[in-house]
């Protein structure tokens, strides 16, 4: 393997972690937030926040198995460059996709603390956001094909 691949490798998984670190670092405080207003009102505090929050973690495992299957194309004679370019950007939009799935769960710990209502609806949100790190990984071991 030469420098390209290595990079590539490494962007898989690092800007998916990122990514992942971003968005639960996002839906963790909004979390803690949503049991403070729970606490001040004197409401029950919904524990199913938790999940919530971990939500974007599971990206991290999809940089992984992306970059694992970059290693196996390149034994397999993928490109340097494409290599590089599927690291790259397939662990960017994860990560992205991450990102945004913490904010979207941050929205649903806001609003489950405020209404305590709506949890099917923000779990299937969360869900759709899923999908775009879901797909990434898919058509990014198509590429790699």
């Amino acid at each position: 393997m030469g420098n390209l691949e290595f990079i590539g490798l490494a962007c898989a998984l690092a800007l998916s972690a990122l990514g992942s670190g971003l968005g639960a670092g996002a839906a963790a405080q909004a979390a803690v937030g949503g049991w403070k207003k729970c606490y001040a009102n004197g409401k029950p505090a919904p524990f199913i926040m938790v999940a919530f929050a971990g939500a974007p973690l599971t990206q991290t495992i999809y940089g992984f198995l992306l970059m694992n299957f970059i290693a196996a194309a390149i034994t397999a004679g993928t490109s340097s460059t494409l290599a590089l370019g599927v690291g790259v950007f397939g662990g960017a939009a994860i990560g992205l996709s991450a990102w945004m799935q913490g904010k979207t769960a941050a929205c649903a710990c806001d609003a489950l603390a405020e209404t305590g209502k709506g949890t099917a609806n923000y779990f299937i949100v969360i869900g759709i956001v899923e999908t775009v790190a879901l797909f990434t990984l898919v058509f990014s071991l198509l590429a790699l094909q």
